[in-house]
């Protein structure tokens, strides 16, 4: 075990970009979670950010170990690039725009001590204003892909959404899902390593689908644990460029569907193209009218 990681046994990598103040309000969040035992070992790969945040974290926390590869690598690769920067057993991976609650670490490590078969452990999400983020969810099934797609900006409650966000399961209890969001996820090293790591083929969104599934394909599992609590900011980091996030998003829609549809399915690829390029339009069009300003009002 690396020095810095000497007593712990759980690392954390910070993927950062752009994160401003919130990057350091993180790191500590995660060094001040001794629940497991110990603090983590934290690792943050900075993905070319120009507002030094990195560098401030370098400053005011030098236990921390800070990777600059020159550029944005996406998602996925500066996850296995700060993950090979550890040698613990379990190692978590997490945006830089939440805080970690105390005794989120014990709850998980708890879980993952006694269930040898769990791979990948998701936490509770919760919002700036307290309400939960649905972050334990399904793979959908065609027809609720695309109801998802077609309802879920303008009516976010259809029942194809309920179905793929899980919004009708009770956020107070633990269960096994298909997937957890990769804003906060903790991974079993040994789960991790017999999927070759995070797929480097995502630059931003669905690597964590694409993780999970990769992993409960080979026997693990993946769980929801509410035990562990961290509250994020959703969308802190990439708000600066919305319409080139909404393009990546569903172009990462795209290759995961390519990388599970097998055989016949495949002749269903450019319809989902067409699909996937009307949702994007939608998406955009939806972000544009809601940045609008309101006209003033007039009162009499």
């Amino acid at each position: 075990m690396r020095g810095n990681e000497v007593g712990t046994r759980w690392a954390a990598v910070v993927i950062n970009y752009e994160a401003g103040g919130a990057l350091c309000e993180c790191v500590r969040s995660l060094l001040d979670d001794t629940s497991a035992g110990h603090a983590p070992h934290v690792v943050v790969v900075d993905n070319g950010s120009s507002d030094g945040s990195a560098a401030a974290v370098a400053r005011a926390l030098p236990a921390v170990t800070v990777l600059d590869p020159g550029g944005n690598l996406g998602y996925a690769r500066a996850a296995n690039l700060g993950i090979a920067a550890t040698d613990t057993p379990i190692v978590a991976v997490c945006n830089p725009d939440l805080e970690v609650r105390p005794g989120a670490a014990g709850a998980v490590l708890g879980r993952l001590d006694a269930e040898g078969d769990l791979g990948a452990v998701g936490p509770m999400i919760r919002n700036p204003d307290g309400t939960i983020y649905p972050s334990a969810r399904s793979v959908p099934r065609l027809r609720d892909a695309v109801g998802h797609g077609l309802l879920g900006l303008a009516w976010p409650t259809n029942p194809f959404t309920r179905r793929y966000r899980q919004l009708d399961a009770d956020p107070s209890r633990g269960r096994d899902v298909d997937w957890v969001s990769g804003a906060a996820v903790w991974l079993r090293r040994g789960a991790l390593s017999t999927v070759g790591g995070w797929d480097e083929r995502y630059f931003m969104y669905v690597e964590d689908v694409d993780l999970c599934w990769q992993l409960r394909r080979l026997g693990w599992r993946v769980a929801y644990e509410p035990g562990a609590v961290v509250t994020h900011v959703q969308g802190a980091t990439t708000a600066k460029h919305p319409y080139r996030m909404i393009a990546e998003h569903h172009r990462s829609l795209y290759r995961f569907a390519s990388k599970r549809w097998h055989g016949a399915r495949r002749l269903a690829l450019p319809f989902a193209a067409a699909f996937l390029a009307l949702r994007a339009g939608l998406a955009m069009a939806d972000h544009a009218l809601r940045r609008r300003p309101k006209p003033p009002q007039v009162t009499g």
